[in-house]
């Protein structure tokens, strides 16, 4: 057994043995939820926007200089303002000083016009980002490695001047890095500085539970089912899994057969094919006036045999207006699309791992505080016991309108820059990072929005009414 003691302070116990055997640690980054609601109406219209995120800490050199960043799993590499961006959305926020470290060293981003460039381009749907490449000793959670990461020289401002966190940690597949020198996670596995080669998500809209992303290993004790895995499709970069079908209240209805969907930590919402999203808004049948508000089914998604069903709370936006269906439309044309995105709704409901080495995600259903969790239900099943069903049918007395608040997706501000918010694409959103817009990017990615250059979720939005 050997105790080390890491940047934070805190004591980790790694135990291992001699040779091939991993020698490291699981951690746990605190996350914190930011929730601003801003409500304004006029002679014909009304407008609700809910910017939801979740975001944790991370330093960068020698000695640390911290920074608060959204751990992404849409993205897929490190991304902080830099000290020589004059851009006002970097000068609102945290800028790594490189002549403040001394550990820190320019990096080749790829090439340009033939030569090697350390300068860089990465462009999303309703923003963008120039910087150069660097690297550096990249901390998280107490575990430190040298990691290549993007020091930004640029960048728009909107949306980024709308955040209260300063960058971006990409925790996609490696494959969506610049280059596996860029990617976190290929990092510390490499240098088996963590326990398993894993990550796992657990986010909360509770005040007395504190959300979280762990590296290294899985917390059982945010786990209320079994944890069971589904293996990754496609080759995009993103963790996207396999849609068998959707569920009305565990009915099948046959309008989404083999679809995928991306899990992502850095979305606030829900978004799916515009033909399939227009027939759930029809299934539903949401009223306007919320009369039916606390009839409407349990909207579920059979992945992996089992089905991950999502309460009207994280569906629909209910105000003291009107009701609003608030699935986005989201259109990529194959081979990239049809595909949903799984967003922050979905994941505080269910806690997630994430296994890039075996190709695999995992879910369960989340355990949180003073709240009964569903049963997990598998697709085949053809029986359900009593108590399941009465579980199944009735949302806790917990999960009130303040939850409702909380989860709801419609007009989040997306934690990517490429899903707008609002059908006048006024969207302050962050949408997932387009691998073909990394202008220096060596490699050849898959085109997921071919030509135009606006990224994975390209101008998705809620329909105009």
């Amino acid at each position: 057994m050997q105790f080390i003691l890491p940047a934070s302070g805190a004591i980790l116990v790694l135990i291992g043995t001699v040779g091939a055997e991993r020698l490291g640690s699981a951690v746990t980054v605190p996350l914190r939820r930011r929730i601003v609601t801003e409500e304004t109406s006029g002679t014909a219209s009304w407008r609700t926007k809910k910017k939801m995120a979740y975001y944790g800490e991370v330093t960068v050199g020698t000695p640390p200089q911290r920074f608060m960043v959204v751990y992404d799993t849409g993205s897929g590499n490190l991304i902080v303002p830099g000290s020589e961006c004059d851009s006002r959305a970097c000068r609102m926020h945290e800028q790594f000083k490189e002549d403040g470290s001394s550990t820190s060293r320019s990096s080749v981003c790829g090439m340009r016009a033939g030569n090697p460039s350390d300068r860089t381009e990465i462009k999303f749907g309703t923003g963008n980002i120039k910087g150069k490449c660097m690297e550096d000793k990249i901390c998280i959670g107490g575990l430190c490695t040298s990691t290549k990461f993007i020091e930004a020289t640029a960048m728009s401002r909107k949306p980024f001047s709308n955040f209260k966190f300063d960058g971006v940690m990409g925790l996609s597949l490696s494959t969506l890095a610049k280059s596996q020198e860029f990617s976190i996670m290929h990092r510390l596995n490499s240098e088996r500085a963590i326990k398993e080669p894993i990550f796992s998500v657990f986010l909360s809209s509770q005040e007395d539970e504190t959300s979280e992303v762990t590296f290294g290993g899985i917390v059982r004790e945010h786990m209320a089912s079994e944890l069971f895995w589904v293996p990754l499709t496609g080759t995009s970069g993103y963790w996207e899994v396999r849609i068998e079908d959707i569920t009305l209240d565990g009915r099948r209805q046959s309008v989404c057969q083999d679809c995928r969907v991306a899990v992502d930590t850095g979305t606030s919402l829900l978004a799916g094919p515009t033909a399939i999203i227009s027939k759930l808004r029809s299934l539903l049948g949401v009223k306007r006036n919320c009369s039916n508000y606390h009839h409407l089914p349990k909207l579920g998604f059979i992945v992996g045999g089992r089905i991950l069903s999502l309460n009207p709370s994280h569906y629909v936006t209910r105000t003291v207006w009107k009701c609003k269906v608030s699935l986005m439309n989201l259109d990529i044309p194959p081979p990239g699309g049809p595909i949903f995105i799984f967003g922050i709704p979905f994941l505080q409901k269910y806690y997630t791992v994430y296994d890039e080495p075996n190709s695999r995600v995992g879910f369960a259903v989340a355990q949180h505080k003073g709240r009964e969790p569903e049963v997990l239900v598998e697709a085949g099943a053809t029986r359900i016991s009593a108590d399941a069903r009465a579980k199944l049918g009735v949302e806790s007395q917990t999960e009130g309108s303040s939850n409702a608040d909380a989860a709801s997706p419609t007009t989040n501000v997306q934690l990517k820059l490429d899903v707008e918010s609002q059908a006048d694409g006024g969207g302050d959103g962050l949408g997932m990072q387009t691998p073909l817009a990394e202008l220096e990017l060596p490699r050849q990615h898959a085109q997921l929005k071919s030509g135009s250059g606006s990224g994975f979720l390209a101008a998705a939005a809620l329909p105009a009414e």
